[in-house]
């Protein structure tokens, strides 16, 4: 019973330091490679033209946005 205390405890303390690391730093976990961006690519397939299906949700969403534009209510 008390490993699991301590281990509640440990975890419990972990998670409030990076709660007040966040708070004053307002800045996200980040991974150790950085991610697509430091590889110098703006997207995962780094193609000069989307696929069928990316243009087909660009559409999508380009619609999606004119409707929402349209219909605001000022």
């Amino acid at each position: 019973m008390q490993t699991f205390i301590a281990a509640f405890v440990l975890l419990l303390t972990l998670v409030v330091l990076m709660s007040v690391g966040y708070i004053f730093k307002r800045k996200s976990m980040a991974s150790s490679c950085g991610g697509i961006s430091s590889l110098g690519m703006k997207k995962v397939c780094d193609c000069d033209d989307p696929c069928d299906n990316r243009k087909a949700k660009m559409a999508k969403e380009e619609q999606k946005r004119k409707m929402l534009e349209e219909n605001r209510i000022i």
